[in-house]
């Protein structure tokens, strides 16, 4: 969803067969590619109907939301990282919590209110004058009021996909408390940086967690459906890439277990994905219930989507998030130059697709849940592409330009 990116200084070349931990990775810009065109897979897909239909393929669209994990599994491997890193390395200092908030806030906020903009004065123009709507759809609190105008759960008229920024929204906001309660859980074990790493695994098991028992307290009767779009749901996923965060910088002391883990996936990155595939087709198929990323059908559907969902995403992001910087298999495919593009442009992707769906059916005259997905998703693909360029080029790059220019003149000359 958001090009996220680490707050420590950057420490000296890794060895080629250890992960990163810090610095840019070309090949998690083809991992947030991925991400951005599935998402908008699905919301084609839902738009034209195609998911309505009762066959594979309709199955196999549906869980093109599987993108929603993957981008919290990034959120949680890169933003947790110089946390883990803090307690598990010498020489790294845990990160500056208003320095991280301004960061997050100057990355995501000022391309999602043009979005905003774009939607209130060409879609929902009847509430142009309400300063309330204006204001929850600029803050990212929407989804908290009890009794929306508009009738859904997932937001207004192309703007639906934000719920899930709603998500990771709360979720950096409330990562330095997390991290903070993590650390001290793991810092009672000593100065011994292997079993501080491990109280930090279990510690990120028991938050994982958290997402199963919310999902049951969800199907309390009497209680609302907005549930289903609320952060507690979705804290496994955010854990799957805070433990893999966890391994990167428990590798880089030397300890053999995580080296001899990372390694192993990274060289098994083929297999991974192939499991990744096994898992996506059970995934989308309708043991999991309805065809939408927050519909609640029952309480066992639901926990098997967040259970299986999750494990989608960890089998994909995990091969490389652990592989070294050298890696030539999974650069070839995900860190080549036309990934690296698209990644770059992902957040633009995933923020201006439903606002570019409603427009061009509105120009077309088509009605909702009708047209054809072959002839919508190349046209509305095209549009996207271009929106989320200009957005890249005309605000988020001068955006991360302005943090990093303000962390340059708070750094002192080494």
């Amino acid at each position: 969803m958001t090009t996220t990116t680490t707050e420590e200084r950057t420490p000296d070349p890794p060895p080629a067969d250890l992960p990163r931990i810090s610095g840019h990775q070309d090949a998690l810009d083809g991992v947030r590619a991925v991400a951005a065109l599935a998402v908008l897979v699905f919301h084609v897909a839902a738009d034209t109907g195609h998911t309505l239909r009762d066959d594979p393929t309709a199955w196999l669209v549906s869980g093109a939301g599987i993108g929603v994990p993957v981008f919290f599994t990034l959120s949680g491997l890169l933003l947790y990282r110089p946390w883990a890193a803090a307690l598990l390395l010498d020489g790294h200092d845990r990160p500056r919590t208003g320095r991280f908030l301004w960061r997050r806030a100057v990355r995501i906020l000022p391309a999602y209110w043009l979005v905003v903009v774009f939607a209130m004065v060409t879609i929902l123009t009847d509430h142009t004058r309400d300063p309330w709507t204006w204001l929850k759809l600029l803050t990212l609190t929407y989804p908290y009021d009890p009794h929306p105008w508009w009738h859904t759960y997932l937001g207004p008229s192309g703007l639906g996909q934000m719920w899930s920024l709603t998500v990771e929204a709360a979720w950096y906001a409330l990562l330095p408390v997390t991290a903070a309660l993590l650390g001290r859980y793991a810092r009672r074990a000593g100065e011994d940086t292997g079993v501080r790493a491990r109280r930090l695994l279990r510690g990120i098991a028991v938050y994982a967690a958290v997402s199963f028992v919310f999902t049951i307290f969800m199907f309390t009767p009497r209680l609302s459906v907005q549930l289903g779009v609320f952060l507690p749901r979705y804290c496994a996923w955010f854990a799957i890439g805070m433990a893999l965060s966890v391994l990167t910088v428990w590798a880089r002391t030397g300890a053999e277990a995580p080296v001899r883990f990372c390694r192993t996936i990274a060289r098994s990155w083929g297999t991974c994905w192939a499991i990744a595939g096994v898992l996506y087709c059970v995934a989308a198929s309708p043991l999991t219930g309805p065809t939408d990323m927050v519909t609640l059908d029952s309480t066992w559907t639901s926990e098997l989507r967040v259970l299986l969902y999750g494990l989608v995403a960890a089998f994909f992001v995990a091969p490389v998030a652990l592989a070294g910087p050298d890696d030539a298999g999974v650069h070839r495919i995900l860190g080549n130059r036309v990934m690296r593009f698209l990644g770059r442009i992902s957040y633009g992707v995933f923020l201006w697709q439903l606002a570019v769906s409603v427009t061009w059916y509105r120009a077309t005259g088509h009605a909702a849940f009708t047209g054809g997905f072959l002839t919508a998703f190349p046209a509305i693909t095209a549009i996207t592409l271009a929106a989320a360029t200009l957005s890249f080029h005309a605000i988020e790059k001068p955006a991360l330009r302005l943090t990093r220019k303000r962390r340059e003149r708070r750094t002192p000359p080494r």
